[in-house]
This record gives structure tokens, C-alpha cells and sequence, in this order.
């Protein structure tokens, strides 16, 4: 018995404080779900899916940058022809611009393709023999001479035009692995076999110059290759995520909405049942009342009478909590009715302190109240009023100790209304517990082992007051500092004196 009540203690405190996000345990669920979505995208790197991607990258990059390489080879044939090159320049120029003009239709049909119709390794061969048809033009340029032009290293030029197409096409052409090889393999090879019969010093160190740009080239294309992935693979897990998030949104969305209409079932019901959870406590109060004043007659014996006093003890009891129990119902439910009037708050609030005068004797306890003059009326319920202070006041004696000290302040707000501070120096509330006693039947661990028995009602009770009022509550405590409860009610609600009216004497004359 002993366990299972134990274990029914941790499973309620559990609940209070499973909204509660500072835990260690769901920051190591974080790090959880961190690590397996880190697993998740190093898996997911070099996919198939993600290559048709990488296929639809370059087809893109293709098209946008397909007046790039044609502007290089007419700036080149230009300055060509400037020099005083041959015709041989100009039928260069047309073939190698046709060859990236098949880039751009083999680009511009991959990109109008869906990307789940793509056939990766069909598509990827075309790109892949595209580029090598490009590179014929680069070959065909590796032949033209220009004898006219009286530079005799001319070898140079073409190797340092060659290594800036080189660098162009490995920025533009990353996305496709083996691209950059297909298309200057061929033309690098050419120009080594060209410059062969002569091999003089400036041939062999600009064919070793090309043969090396090639695999570095190669290299910086396969880290931005690389990069792209990665993007891909963040860019797809940060979909799955959102679609994640959207899905529990949703899920989330209609249990909250269930719970919702849930409470608000169960409040209207407990509204609807006052009735018939106080006509049969009110015959058994009577009745016990009866019994234990000997009404009717004596009872001689004198346990029965104790028992009718128990009975009357528990049903007052057990009406108080059915009371605050449909406040708070109708509260929840939206049906408490105010029924306002013009009240004095500090009027109320000194015959609360008054009414506690017994309780706060018994343990040795002082209240200073600290009210402001002359304060205007407010237009509020009174029975709300007095019901606010009068929780607030007994929460207040409840966790003060003997010979301690409950500060009432009564006081405007710095927006013009007015508000009402109860401050005690008991243990307090650990930060922790703030929530849990904020709501309905919630009590924290000081109140469980050291004060009286309550309901966990009074402050939701008094919150829900305080806003149907248009104000607002705040709890503030420290531990072994004491707690402060603070209710505020709108400037909306002081009502503002009138000026006086002159008279008019007998006579007919204003006064």
C-alpha cells in the first residue's frame, strides 16, 4: 500500500511538471534527435535521388550561364582577328559556340523533365558526351596558327586561354562529376602532341602547366560537387523536419482542440449540477445541525452527538469545495455573471483583515495594511472582490509561521488603477512550483508537508476573477523569503469623482 501510494505521488507530481521544458531529461532528448538527424543526412549523401538533383543543378547552371562560354570565344576570335590571325579563327568560333549550343538544348530538356522522371545514368551520359562534343571546338583551337601576327610564342597564348576555359567550366560545370575531364582531356592531350617536335622550354612548361591545372581544376569542381550535396542533403532534411513540425502541429492542434472541448463539457456540467450537489449537503448540514444542538431533544449519549458534529464539520467542508469547485467551472466555462456596483476596495479589503483577525491571534500573526487615502470607487463585483482577498489573505495565514507578518498594501498603479498587494514571510515557492500552483487542484511540496489541507483552488479561483475584471495577477516568491500575490484591476474600472453641482438658493441665485 505504502508503494502504490508512492508511486501515485510521483506519477501526479510527474504530470504537473511534464509542461516543463528546463528539464534534463528533454535536453537529452534534444541530443538525441540532434545526433539521429545528423546520421540521417550522412546517409543520405550520394543517393540517387540526390544525384538526379545535382543533375537538375547543372542543367541550371548550364542555361544561366549559357551566354558565358560563347562571349569568351567571340571575345577570343575578336582579339584574333584584331592580331591579324587567318579565316581559320573564324570557322573556330562557329564550331565551338555550336557545341555549347548542344549543351544548352540537352540542358533545357533536363530541366523541363521532372526530377523523380529523370533517368540518371541516360542523361548524365548525354551531359557527359555534350561536353566532349564542346571540347572538339578546343581541340580544333589548339591547331590554329597565326603567322601574320609576328609573336612567336604563340603556344602561350593558347595555354593561357586554355587554362581560363579550363577554370570557367570547372566553376560552372561542378555539378556534374567527370564533366570538366570530358570536355579539355582531349584538348590538354592535343596540345602536348602538338608542341612536341619542337619541345622547346615555354612548350614543355606550359604543357606541364596544363596537365596539372587539369587535375587541380578537377579537384576544386569536386569540392564545390561536394558542397552542392551537402546543401542538397540540409535542404531535404530541413523539409522532412517542416513536414515533421506541420504533421505535429497538427496532431497538436486537435488534441488541443479535444481537450478543450473536453474542460469546457466538464465545466459546464459542474455549472449545471449546483443544484443537485447542494440540495441533498444543505438536508444533511440541516440535519446534523439538528442533531448536534439537540434540537428535537436531548441525546443521551454523548459519541452520537460528536458524530453529528463530525458529519456537520464535513458537509461544511465538503459544500466549500463543491462552491469553489463551480466557480471555477463557471469561470472556465465563460457563465460567471458579475454583478457590479460602485465598492471602496480598501473598504473591503479591511473587513477581510478583520474577518482573519481570529485565525492570525490563534498564530501569533500581524498584519500591517498599508492602505492609500481617498482612493475613488471602483465598478466591480463584491462578492468577487471579497472573495479575492479573503483566498489571498488565507493563503497568506496558512504559510506564515508564528510570530510572523502579512504586509496589505491598497494602492494606485502607475496606469491609473488600483491594486491590491498581500505579502507574508513564510517559506515561499520554489521557481519550479510556480505553474503547478497556478493551476486547478495544484500544490506544491512546502504546502503537501507543512500547511493545511486545501484544494489548490484558491488561486486559480482568484486569477480567473481578476481577468474576468479586465486585471491582471502576479505571483512573485523566493524561497525562505516569502510570497507576494498582486491583483490589479484596470484603470477602465475606477470610477472617477464627479465634480459639485452649484446650488440655486431661494432666492433664484447660483451658489
Amino acid at each position: 500500500m505504502v508503494a502504490g501510494s508512492m508511486a501515485v505521488q510521483r506519477s501526479a507530481s510527474a504530470d504537473k511538471i511534464i509542461v516543463d521544458r528546463t528539464k534534463p531529461s528533454r535536453n537529452s532528448e534534444v541530443a538525441r534527435a540532434i545526433r539521429r538527424t545528423r546520421d540521417r543526412l550522412a546517409e543520405q549523401v550520394g543517393s540517387p535521388a540526390f544525384e538526379r538533383e545535382l543533375l537538375k543543378l547543372h542543367a541550371h547552371a548550364m542555361i544561366n550561364t549559357v551566354v558565358a562560354m560563347p562571349l569568351l570565344v567571340v571575345l577570343i576570335a575578336a582579339a584574333g582577328l584584331f592580331a591579324g590571325m587567318n579565316i581559320d579563327l573564324l570557322l573556330w568560333a562557329p564550331l565551338t559556340m555550336l557545341g555549347y549550343a548542344v549543351l544548352a538544348l540537352v540542358a533545357r530538356r533536363v530541366e523541363r523533365t521532372p526530377v523523380n522522371e529523370l533517368s540518371l545514368g541516360k542523361w548524365s551520359k548525354i551531359f557527359l558526351l555534350g561536353h566532349a562534343v564542346s571540347g572538339i571546338g578546343w581541340v580544333y583551337f589548339v591547331y590554329v596558327q597565326c603567322d601574320a601576327c609576328g609573336f612567336e610564342p604563340f603556344p602561350v597564348v593558347k595555354a593561357v586561354i586554355l587554362l581560363l576555359a579550363i577554370a570557367v567550366t570547372a566553376i560552372i560545370a561542378s555539378a556534374l562529376r567527370g564533366a570538366l575531364v570530358a570536355t579539355f582531356a582531349l584538348p590538354v592531350a592535343v596540345f602536348a602532341a602538338a608542341g612536341a617536335p619542337s619541345w622547346s622550354p615555354v612548350d614543355v612548361l606550359m604543357v606541364i602547366l596544363l596537365a596539372i591545372s587539369l587535375p587541380f581544376f578537377t579537384y576544386v569542381a569536386g569540392n564545390f560537387n561536394r558542397s552542392a550535396v551537402m546543401l542538397l542533403a540540409f535542404r531535404s532534411e530541413k523539409d522532412a523536419l517542416i513536414a515533421e513540425l506541420e504533421t505535429a502541429k497538427s496532431m497538436s492542434d486537435e488534441a488541443r482542440r479535444r481537450a478543450e472541448e473536453a474542460n469546457l463539457a466538464k465545466s459546464r456540467f459542474l455549472a449545471s449540477m449546483s443544484h443537485e450537489l447542494r440540495t441533498p449537503l444543505n438536508a444533511i448540514l440541516g440535519f446534523s445541525e439538528v442533531m448536534a444542538t439537540q434540537v428535537l431533544g436531548p441525546l443521551p449519549n454523548p459519541t452520537y452527538r460528536g458524530y453529528a458534529q463530525d458529519i456537520h464539520d464535513s458537509g461544511t467542508h465538503l459544500l466549500e469545495l463543491i462552491n469553489e469547485i463551480l466557480d471555477l467551472s463557471r469561470i472556465e466555462a465563460g457563465r460567471y455573471q458579475l454583478n457590479e456596483e460602485a465598492v471602496t476596495l480598501a473598504n473591503i479589503v479591511d473587513e477581510c483583515c478583520h474577518l482573519m483577525e481570529l485565525r492570525t491571534s490563534n498564530k501569533d500573526i500581524r498584519i500591517t495594511k498599508e492602505f492609500e487615502r481617498d482612493m475613488p470607487r471602483l465598478y466591480a463585483d463584491e462578492r468577487a472582490i471579497r472573495q479575492i482577498a479573503l483566498n489571498l489573505l488565507s493563503n497568506a495565514v496558512k504559510f506564515t509561521p508564528s510570530g510572523g507578518e502579512i504586509r496589505v498594501r491598497v494602492g494606485w498603479t502607475a496606469g491609473g488603477g488600483q491594486y491590491l498587494s498581500i505579502r507574508d514571510n513564510g517559506p515561499g515557492i520554489p521557481p519550479d512550483e510556480l505553474p503547478v500552483v497556478m493551476s486547478a487542484f495544484g500544490q506544491g511540496a512546502i504546502a503537501i508537508k507543512s500547511a493545511e489541507q486545501g484544494t489548490g483552488l484558491g488561486l486559480p479561483i482568484v486569477q480567473g476573477l481578476v481577468q474576468i475584471h479586465g486585471g491582471t495577477f502576479d505571483l512573485q516568491s523566493k524561497l525562505r523569503e516569502g510570497t507576494e500575490v498582486v491583483a490589479t484591476f484596470p484603470a477602465s474600472r475606477v470610477i472617477e469623482p464627479m465634480p459639485a453641482l452649484a446650488t440655486v438658493a431661494v432666492g433664484g441665485r447660483r451658489q
